[in-house]
């Protein structure tokens, strides 16, 4: 079932990229306490994620952190590849979620079966705000970007 307005995020432990190296983050405790608005793609370095997504929320970060205490951006890859997308994207107010096992996609019915492809479980591409867990917003793209965008969320918020 997937998450919904209302619903509770649950917790379940993904990686980060820390200062020496990945580190285990407690989803429960990245979002307890405050607003964050996280946004999701199907795979780092893809061009709609590297070209179209991820740029909206590096130019509006700013904006954003106005109105929100934290922005994640969170795919199922592992928290190298994250941490040099990050760097790539020059992405620095943006913690970059590494879901490598698709645990907390799955626990939120997000999951998107790309094994056709050749890419095996991903991430459905969407953003969501959540306040102290608690989901406000849920845009999910089954095409383009279009209500999982950083504009889309800033009217959101």
């Amino acid at each position: 079932m997937t998450i919904a307005v209302g619903d509770k995020l649950p917790d379940v432990t993904i990686k980060t990229n820390g200062a020496k190296g990945p580190e285990d983050l407690s989803t429960g405790d990245f979002f307890k306490g405050r607003k964050v608005v996280l946004f999701a793609v199907p795979g780092a370095f893809t061009p709609g994620c590297s070209n179209t997504h991820m740029p909206g929320f590096v130019v509006n970060a700013d904006e954003i952190l106005e109105k929100a205490d934290a922005i994640g951006c969170m795919a199922v890859n592992d928290a190298f590849v994250m941490g040099a997308w990050q760097d790539n994207q020059n992405a620095e107010k943006i913690t970059m979620l590494a879901d490598g096992n698709a645990e907390f996609t799955r626990a939120l019915g997000l999951e998107l079966d790309a094994s056709g492809a050749g890419l095996g479980i991903r991430s459905k591409r969407f953003a969501l705000i959540a306040n102290d867990g608690v989901v406000e917003y849920l845009g999910v793209d089954a095409k383009g970007v279009e209500e999982s965008s950083a504009e889309t969320v800033l009217k959101h918020l």
